[in-house]
C-alpha cells in the first residue's frame, strides 16, 4: 500500500495542469478535470490490493520478489509518463512510453493471473484507464504536434 501511495504522490507532484497544459488542444471526449484524481486514486488502491493479493499468493520467495519487481517497474513507468508529458512537455515521447506502461500492466495481469484471479481482475480497470489515457495522449499529439 505504501508503494502505491509513493507512486501516486510522485505522479501527482510531477503533474502540472498549468498554462502549458491548458493551452493544449484536447479532444472533445477529454474527461472533466475532477475525474482524473478520482480515477487515479481508485486505480492505485486497486493496484495496491492486487499487489498484496498476488504477493500473498506467491508460493515462494522468488515469485514474491518477482511480483514486487513487476509492480515496481510498473510504478516507475507510471511516474515516467507524467514526467515526460507534463514536466518535459513531450506528449509525443509520453505516448511511446505509454505503450511500455500498457505492456507492463498487461504483463502484470498475465503474471498475477497465475497466482491470484482476484489480483488479475483488480488490475483490469488500470489497463482500461491507461488505454483511454493513451487515446487521449494520441489525440493531444495529433492536435498539437510538433513538440520540442
Amino acid at each position: 500500500m505504501l508503494a502505491a501511495t509513493v507512486v501516486a504522490v510522485l505522479g501527482g507532484t510531477i503533474t502540472d495542469l498549468g498554462p502549458w497544459y491548458e493551452s493544449l488542444n484536447k479532444p472533445a471526449f477529454t474527461p472533466p478535470r475532477p475525474i482524473f484524481p478520482i480515477a487515479w486514486t481508485t486505480i492505485f488502491a486497486l493496484a495496491a490490493l492486487a499487489g498484496v493479493s498476488a504477493w500473498r499468493a506467491a508460493p515462494n520467495v522468488r515469485i514474491s520478489d518477482t511480483v514486487i519487481g513487476l509492480f515496481a517497474l510498473n510504478g516507475f513507468l507510471n511516474v515516467l509518463w507524467s514526467l515526460l508529458f507534463f514536466r518535459l512537455q513531450r506528449p509525443d515521447w509520453a505516448f511511446v512510453e505509454l505503450l511500455l506502461l500498457w505492456l507492463s500492466i498487461a504483463g502484470l495481469i498475465v503474471y498475477c493471473l497465475r497466482l491470484s484471479r482476484t489480483a488479475a481482475l483488480l488490475l483490469v480497470p488500470y489497463l482500461a484507464w491507461v488505454s483511454a489515457a493513451g487515446t487521449l495522449n494520441w489525440f493531444v499529439v495529433q492536435l498539437n504536434a510538433p513538440f520540442g
